[in-house]
């Protein structure tokens, strides 16, 4: 221990001994007394079988009342030394429950917890078999009738869906769906995987040509499986697309490609889904116990509705389906947006030769790729963070432990910072026409992110085609009408146009439900994604976590999944737990499930 963490670590311990043993008495007050007023105690599954944020002293109060004498925590350690910045005291600490083992995250100040992280980490009983603990595999001796291992997988293929039922059925077969299912494989949690294109990866595949990865790598990983370390920082979509198909091999995980799910219900007779699915031309019916939509951050593509859309007789379609720039060289490009999907069909058109304009109907975030790895990412997700002892799990963690309710205020000094980096650019930008913004607090491209999922573009090049008026821009104005060969604009101008792209973005994901489903599952759901911010796009009520993600809903039996690479690889893991302790008949009593503000 060096002078430096011995202070620091002597009062993480401390605080960890008097929290611990007040739990030990099932002291309430006691307990509370260690957080400040206005402290906060986010737990991942641990103590509330839920994902969920006690803020303020209250409801730290309320939430002890009701589940310490059921959860019995027990068995606190710090886990390494605890270090000191700023007068925040950070450290991190394992511990037990009655059924599971978990890990924590600690900020103290003056003696008091202003933040607490609990999270689950295994199942007493229920571990993976990993290290120590792994199957052997082969199998020594003399035994008549034993099955190699591709004969136990290609029964297991045979059967299960047609005269085994799985325990869970997944809907989307990209990231999020392939991440979860690795993780119930693991857990020894029949599952099956639904994904309507013909290999996995093909969800990105089928994107246009020239999308590429705007994360690093290091935030990029999936679960058990790192990326090669010679593996690009902005990995090429091609590319991602063979690691997820090699993945689903390798990790053994039973993936339904080519099939699509038709409709689904929950029979209450057998407390069970029925999920109809057509498969290589074929009705299957699954029953699964539990059913999880993992289908994306977002739902079906916005398509405007333009008048005269119908007698355009150039190309138009939705960024989605965009095929890429080969055939529009020379062609007049009109693309409708201005957040990442708009920016990348914007370059590439112009690279291949198109004459482009892009329409900006409302400001947009614009976060530089080099200043956003080194001011935003780099502390946690990068080489030097590895380098340095932080590796993605702790990462994930560090990450995890800020709370939303005042995460923004970690954010706005990097975007204060981004903007003098970056202030030749934007003023460029600005010059140009373009309509800029750092969100509704200054904080950035994160909580655009977490609040609405759109708003923003992490510039990897396009912006300065903008800002040199290579790529045309047109700002705020919208199409009023679409002609044959142009589109007319709200201010009266014309734009004539072989191509017209709809980068509009996406509907809520819970328009999957109503589909599959029915409307009034998806509007019991309500509302996916966003924390009730109130800001743009993100309407209250302030919920503290993000609405309906990787945690039970007001639908039993009904989960949501989704996120980017590192939501799909970190919430995995939680969301796994949650569908093993019911697989394995644990009761898990869930504390304050979250109601259900708004519909879709």
């Amino acid at each position: 221990m060096t002078a430096s963490t011995a202070a620091p670590t002597r009062a993480a311990a401390t605080w960890l001994a008097d929290f611990a043993a007040a739990l030990a008495r099932n002291d309430v007050e006691a307990t509370v007394a260690l957080f400040e007023a206005e402290g906060f105690w986010r737990d991942l599954v641990a103590f509330t079988w839920n994902i969920r944020t006690q803020e303020g002293a209250g409801a730290i109060r309320a939430m002890l009342a009701a589940r310490l004498a059921d959860t019995q925590p027990s068995d606190f350690a710090l886990e390494g030394e605890a270090g000191e910045a700023d007068g925040v005291t950070e450290a991190w600490f394992t511990f037990e429950t009655r059924v599971a083992r978990g890990r924590g995250h600690l900020r103290l100040r003056n003696g008091k917890a202003w933040t607490l992280l609990t999270t689950m980490t295994e199942l007493k009983g229920f571990e993976e078999k990993t290290g120590a603990n792994r199957i052997k595999g082969a199998e020594h001796g003399v035994q008549k009738g034993r099955q190699s291992w591709l004969e136990k997988r290609e029964e297991e293929a045979r059967t299960l869906g047609y005269t085994e039922q799985p325990e869970v059925v997944i809907v989307g077969g990209g990231q999020g769906g392939i991440a979860l299912g690795a993780r119930l494989r693991r857990l020894g949690v029949p599952t099956i995987i639904i994904e309507r294109n013909a290999r996995a990866g093909d969800s990105w595949r089928n994107r246009y040509k020239s999308l590429c990865l705007h994360d690093p790598v290091w935030y990029d990983h999936l679960p058990y499986m790192p990326f090669p370390d010679d593996w690009p920082v902005f990995a090429p979509k091609d590319k991602v697309g063979d690691w997820l198909e090699m993945y689903t091999k390798v990790m053994e995980l039973n993936y339904w490609s080519s099939t699509t799910a038709k409709k689904a219900r929950f029979d209450e007779a057998t407390q069970r889904w029925e999920v109809r699915v057509e498969r290589e031309g074929k009705e299957v019916v699954l029953r699964p116990k539990q059913l999880v939509f993992a289908l994306g951050v977002s739902g079906y593509p916005n398509v405007p509705v333009l008048a005269g859309a119908e007698n355009f007789q150039g190309d138009q379609h939705h960024s989605s389906k965009h095929p890429g720039p080969e055939a529009y060289a020379g062609k007049k490009c009109v693309v409708l947006g201005s957040n990442n999907s708009a920016h990348d069909i914007c370059a590439a058109l112009w690279e291949h030769g198109a004459d482009v304009t892009m329409i900006q109907r409302s400001s947009t975030h614009i976060a530089p790729s080099d200043s956003l790895m080194e001011l935003a990412l780099g502390g946690l997700y990068s080489e030097q963070a590895v380098k340095s002892g932080i590796d993605h799990h702790k990462a994930d963690l560090i990450f995890a432990s800020v709370p939303y309710q005042v995460m923004h205020t970690f954010h706005i000094p990097i975007y204060d910072e981004m903007k003098k980096r970056d202030a030749d650019l934007y003023a460029r930008l600005e010059k140009a026409g373009f309509m800029l913004d750092f969100g509704a607090d200054g904080s950035g491209l994160f909580m655009k992110y977490l609040r609405r999922g759109s708003g923003y573009y992490i510039d990897v090049g396009a912006s300065e085609l903008v800002a040199n008026g290579s790529v045309k821009l047109r700002s705020g104005v919208n199409i009023e009408r679409v002609n044959e060969r142009s589109v007319t604009l709200t201010d009266g101008s014309e734009l004539p146009a072989d191509l017209l792209v709809y980068a509009t973005g996406y509907g809520s994901m819970n328009g999957w439900l109503a589909d599959l489903i029915s409307p009034e599952v998806a509007d019991r759901v309500g509302k996916c994604w966003g924390l009730g911010s109130d800001t743009p796009k993100d309407p209250g009520p302030w919920e503290g976590e993000l609405r309906n993600m990787w945690k039970p809903t007001q639908v039993p039996n009904l989960w949501i999944h989704g996120g980017n690479l590192h939501q799909s690889r970190h919430y995995s893991q939680f969301l796994a737990l949650q569908l093993k302790a019911r697989a394995e008949g644990l009761d898990t009593p869930v504390y304050e499930l979250a109601p259900s503000h708004h519909r879709r």
